[in-house]
């Protein structure tokens, strides 16, 4: 599981351990026809894998990766950031919506996450996208690495929004430069949740 914003990664790791526990529970009431394994090993989770999901019926299995808002408790914001770029040690990184190294197939985008006690979460949305269908239609759109990595170096200075010219950006989504709020300042295509679902990327389960 990631996490959206700043680099806090020992609160983030517990963070995401309390919130496991909620996702599990959604898993096994939203998900009956499936089978699910929360991977530990960290070499799969650096190719993309949090869980593998086995329908019971036909043994078919989907690795799935989680990408949560923690950094949004309390809030149901209507828009996902997609990771395109970030910068470690001075260096130049691959964001992992276009990493070909990652084996996911699909993300659990977990958004809405409410707690009304400390330490425990109590409610949140989960929108499944699926990887292959989101890369595709966006390059339907002209929208591919290969595009955005040429509008991002020619765009080296900006530190906000950014419009695409296949993107209506109040109804679809925008690229976003997070060069002073973020420790990484990676750039993310911010897309709609409902776009990703009205267009048939994405399907809400809970």
């Amino acid at each position: 599981m990631s996490t959206q914003k700043k680099s806090t990664f020992q609160s983030d790791l517990k963070k995401e351990q309390r919130l496991s526990k909620l996702l599990d529970r959604y898993y096994g009431k939203h998900l009956k026809n499936y089978h699910f394994e929360r991977i530990a090993d960290l070499t799969r989770q650096m190719k993309g894998i949090d869980l593998i999901f086995t329908h019971k019926a036909t043994a078919k299995t989907f690795l799935v990766d989680e990408k949560a808002q923690l950094d949004y408790v309390n809030e149901d914001l209507p828009t996902f950031a997609f990771e395109l770029i970030y910068y470690k040690h001075g260096a130049v990184k691959k964001g992992w919506l276009f990493d070909q190294t990652k084996k996911t197939d699909f993300y659990t985008l977990v958004t809405a996450i409410y707690t009304d006690e400390p330490d425990t979460f109590t409610s949140c949305k989960l929108t499944f996208v699926n990887r292959e269908k989101l890369i595709s239609f966006l390059g339907s759109r002209n929208i591919s690495r290969k595009s955005l990595e040429s509008i991002i170096a020619l765009n080296e200075e900006n530190h906000s929004k950014l419009k695409l010219e296949t993107l209506h950006p109040k109804k679809e989504g925008y690229l976003y430069f997070s060069k002073h709020n973020k420790a990484e300042k990676p750039v993310n295509l911010v897309l709609k949740l409902d776009f990703l679902i009205k267009n048939g990327m994405a399907k809400r389960f809970v």
